[in-house]
């Protein structure tokens, strides 16, 4: 403590005095000028020796006085008399501030024992310094005023700052910097490699290579400079930061009863709203309240007065100084009625008078309190702040008039609730409290761990008790008590409290340890997993499994009946072995061989057929790995295939195929019962490991022949085949216009016209050259073509842009206008996965023929009705549908839709018919005559953007049938 308060005192003083550096500095500016705050940093970051060299050619005075001078020395003394009276102001105003902090508890700061993270690191790169012989950045030097103490002005102190100021570094600084790290990084990685440190018992931490540093009761920050200005850490970025720990054990210990006092109460006022015992003596300041009834009625509140009488109207003078207030109030009473005929008088307490009693010894904050005169010992001690630590809560004495009248034990009141010896006090009383006296500690398995002043208690027995007792989990033979023996060694002594060791005398600072028991379960079954009621069972000789599972309603719905794992503790080195039952057989034939017979500490897991087993059965293969050694391998093998819980599972002693099966949980539906594959690993002549495959006829090994059911041996693999040809169901779907619409299932290598077939065949307004065939491996094929042609054109428009920004292209905002507007067109089309087919073809067809198509899982065929228009979308006035007419051409219907627009480029236009194909008019002689271009109904008349007019994206014109094929095709397949 006395270390806290010296290093908070040098702390202050530090504070105060660059508190005054700074007032005094921002008086000047205010005096004077504006001088810039970078040049009072610069000039504060100089060395000592720097400073004083400046001031000296200045001619002024040294450090920061003469600094002062200049900035702020200007103006008459009548102009310096205010600030003369506000700096008196501040000072007094400061002497209460540091009146009221000594008051205050200190700030929370690194403790003793406090652990604490030291980050190192190389420094951050320096900025460069400014040319040699000019102010550094940001320093304005104007002009003090005329009155500066030597003629000096702050020109001449930026320029001698400047002179000072760090010259720039040679041509050889980056050599001197890798030098420098070369150097500083053994260090940083040395301190990096203790962390964390631990302060020592006085506070002060100590670094590899360094001499001790005291740190005891700074901040985190404080604690981060004090590192900082070390010499040796100079070279390096370094950062304390304290550790939260909460301590537990021995080093948790507090001492008991002490945080009574840790709140006390905001006010110790006179009571006023409790009764007043019988026995409470009357003094002077003391109200008494007289109710008169009968011939008179009035209330009289009559004063004690310093010579201890009250009087009385009509009666006189009442002596009850040092009277209890229960004769007080019977004698006024009497006296009442037997003077004033026919008159009662009713006497209660008002206000009780205050006390003056002094509080000494080891309280918190010692010296003279007014309490209630209803106070008593612990009252004062709370308005004395409680007692120290190092304080006595066992014989705090009631003095009055230096005779001991009272010795109050507060571990009576605390453990017992026993207020007897909490006296009330009288005016001059002093409560003393004496130093602590024999102090033990007790830790462990007891209801109250701390360390205890002891005062009749001698014995380990009385310290249990003291306690609160032992806990249930508390070990009676395992009882360590560590003392201080007369050499000034360290022991420790064994305590058997469950014998005739309790009579152990207890000595000044023993630590009494009392060990927790395992928490291994010595003779019991634990069942887990799956089941109603899991815990633990008792053991008794000759237990099996259907003593503790006496039937499948004891599991939850779904449990594996048929493998129970059951993991054993073999004594006498506990080596972990794995046993599975078949609980259905146990069931079926209790006390049979399948009905396994239990082990202490036996621990039976019960698997859900739903989830995986990794959880539980993880753990037990990692304990079997752990055990293993070249002469016993690791007790571990492996199924997979076609069971339900692949994976791998603990080798049980005689494990066979079907045991092994029967752990993933048996076969699936797809699982080939023919013929399965056993790997088998084996190590030749200790030199090399050769692998064996061994082929299982599966259904003889379910049935248990011993041919096929093969014992197995560690690391095998068995895997179970799948049935040749099993998948799973595949569906396709019809909609709209066939007869039976709905989902199918079919066959590996269907065609659709089988499955038309199948539904009916299309119905009389089915429009077959307008279907639409989806399938998902097309769709998911085209997302992903669509993704890449999006984050290719993205990147390309990119360059545009840059392209376009270094030429001063005129147009080119234009064209990124349109890129962005295709880009996120691009990103929102969503892939159909059509497949272009001739259905009026494939039904006037042979099925299997070239138009016929193949069926896979999830395909879509959508049949429209008849269509009767014909759409026109693209680069035209008004995108819409007209009624078909077989006299108009393909420029008639444009026409129809006002027209192409400027940007339309009218040597692509090209057609989508209602099947999907393209016609398209570029390079094909079909289209010499573009205007007489044949029509059908549902056809889709396309005029694309002219990319060429704009500035060059090799993707646009691609980009843009993409999206208007995409639209083509939703727009058909909404239409059913």
């Amino acid at each position: 403590m006395r270390a806290m308060q010296r290093s908070r005192r040098s702390r202050v003083a530090l504070l105060a005095v660059a508190t005054c550096l700074l007032c005094c500095g921002e008086e000047a500016l205010s005096q004077a000028p504006t001088v810039s705050p970078q040049l009072l940093q610069v000039f504060q970051s100089l060395t000592p020796e720097q400073q004083d060299a400046i001031m000296k050619q200045l001619g002024l005075g040294g450090g920061a006085a003469g600094l002062l001078g200049v900035l702020g020395g200007g103006g008459s003394g009548t102009d310096r008399q205010p600030n003369r009276q506000r700096e008196s102001g501040i000072n007094a105003e400061r002497e209460s501030s540091v009146t009221e902090e000594q008051l205050e508890p200190v700030p929370p700061g690194l403790k003793a024992e406090d652990w604490v993270i030291v980050q190192v690191d190389l420094p951050a790169a320096a900025k460069p310094a400014a040319p040699q012989g000019a102010a550094p950045a940001g320093i304005a030097a104007p002009a003090l005023s005329a009155g500066t103490t030597g003629g000096a002005s702050a020109n001449a102190l930026s320029s001698l700052l400047a002179a000072t100021a760090t010259p720039p570094p040679p041509a050889h600084a980056d050599a001197a910097t890798e030098a420098e790290k070369h150097r500083v990084q053994p260090l940083i990685d040395v301190i990096r490699s203790k962390n964390p440190y631990r302060l020592s018992r006085d506070g002060v931490l100590t670094l590899p290579g360094f001499v001790p540093i005291a740190l005891l009761g700074l901040t985190d920050e404080e604690a981060t400079l004090r590192l900082k200005v070390e010499p040796g850490l100079r070279g390096v970025d370094i950062r304390l930061t304290r550790l939260a720990l909460r301590k537990t054990g021995v080093e948790g210990l507090k001492p008991f009863g002490y945080d009574l006092f840790s709140k006390a109460p905001s006010t110790f006022a006179p009571v006023t709203n409790v009764p007043v015992p019988s026995d409470y003596l009357v003094g002077a300041g003391d109200e008494l309240d007289v109710q008169l009834y009968g011939n008179q009625n009035r209330s009289l509140r009559l004063v004690v007065g310093r010579d201890g009488r009250v009087s009385l109207p009509d009666i006189g003078p009442v002596n009850v100084s040092g009277q209890r207030f229960n004769s007080v109030k019977s004698a006024i009473e009497a006296r009442v009625e037997r003077q004033m005929i026919g008159v009662h008088a009713s006497v209660s307490m008002g206000d009780t008078r205050s006390i003056r009693v002094f509080v000494l010894g080891e309280a918190k904050r010692p010296g003279s309190y007014t309490i209630s005169g209803l106070g008593t010992v612990t009252s004062a001690l709370f308005a004395a702040g409680g007692v120290r630590p190092i304080g006595s809560l066992r014989s705090i004495e009631l003095k009055r008039q230096g005779e001991l009248v009272r010795r109050l034990d507060l571990y009576d009141l605390l453990i017992r609730g026993d207020t007897v010896d909490d006296t009330k006090l009288l005016q001059g009383d002093v409560i003393f409290i004496p130093p602590v006296g024999t102090t033990v500690g007790v830790d462990g398995e007891v209801r109250r761990p701390a360390i205890y002043e002891i005062k009749g208690e001698s014995t380990v027995t009385d310290l249990v008790q003291l306690a609160g007792g032992l806990t249930p989990d508390a070990d009676r033979s395992a009882v360590m008590l560590t003392r201080i023996d007369d050499s000034q060694h360290r022991v420790v002594m064994p305590v058997d409290l469950s014998a005739g060791a309790r009579t152990q005398a207890l000595r000044n600072g023993d630590l009494l340890q009392v060990a927790r028991l395992r928490p291994t379960l010595d003779s019991g079954i634990l069942v887990q997993g799956h089941v109603f009621a899991p815990g633990a069972f008792a053991w008794h000789q000759g237990i099996r499994l259907t003593d503790l599972v006496r039937s499948v309603d004891a599991l939850r719905a779904n449990a594996d009946i048929h493998y129970l794992l059951i993991r054993r503790e073999t004594p006498p080195d506990r080596r972990i072995s794995v046993l599975s039952a078949d609980l259905a057989a146990a069931l079926a034939a209790p006390g049979s061989k399948a009905d396994l017979d239990l082990m202490p500490r036996d621990r039976i897991t019960v698997f859900d057929l739903e989830s995986g087993r990794d959880r539980v059965i993880q753990p037990v293969l990692d304990e079997l790995r752990l055990q293993s050694n070249a002469e016993q391998p690791s007790q571990v093998v492996h199924v997979d295939g076609r069971v339900r819980v692949p994976g791998e599972y603990p080798l049980e002693p005689g494990m066979t195929v079907s045991d092994l099966i029967r752990a993933g949980g048996g076969t699936t539906d797809s699982a080939y019962g023919g013929k399965a594959e056993l790997v088998r690993y084996r190590v030749v002549n200790e030199q090399a490991r050769r692998t064996e495959l061994v082929d299982i006829d599966l259904a003889a090994a379910l049935h248990g022949t011993p041919s096929a059911n093969l014992q197995l041996q560690p690391f095998d693999t068995l895997s179970v085949k799948e049935v040749p040809e099993w998948e799973s169901q595949e569906n396709v779907t019809l909609r709209g216009e066939v007869r039976f619409p709905g989902a199918y299932a079919i066959r590996r290598g269907e065609t659709l016209k089988s499955v038309i077939g199948r539904a009916g065949g299309l119905t009389t307004y089915a429009f077959a050259e307008g279907s639409v065939f989806t399938r998902d491996e097309l769709k998911q094929r085209e997302q992903e073509q669509l993704d890449m042609l999006a984050d290719r054109m993205q990147r390309d428009l990119a360059l545009l842009a840059l392209q376009a920004a270094g030429a001063n292209q005129s147009g080119a905002a234009t064209a990124l206008s349109v890129g962005q507007s295709l880009l996120g067109q691009l990103k929102g089309a969503q892939a159909v996965g059509r497949l272009v087919i001739d259905l009026p073809r494939l039904e006037h067809s042979a099925q299997g023929s070239s138009y016929d198509v193949i069926l896979r899982d999830g395909d879509t065929l959508s049949v429209p009705r008849f269509q009767q228009q014909v759409t026109v979308i693209g680069e035209v006035q008004n995108a819409t549908s007209h009624l078909f007419n077989p006299k108009l051409a393909r420029d008639d219907y444009i026409a129809l839709s006002g027209g192409a627009t400027r940007r339309a480029d009218r040597s692509r236009i090209y057609i989508v018919r209602a099947s999907g194909s393209v016609l398209a008019s570029e390079g094909s002689r079909w289209f010499e005559h573009r205007a007489n271009a044949p029509i059908k109904p549902g056809d889709t008349v396309v005029v694309p953007l002219d990319t060429e007019h704009i500035p060059a994206l090799p993707l646009w014109t691609q980009v843009t049938q993409i999206l208007y094929n995409v639209a083509v095709a939703v727009l058909a397949i909404r239409s059913i």
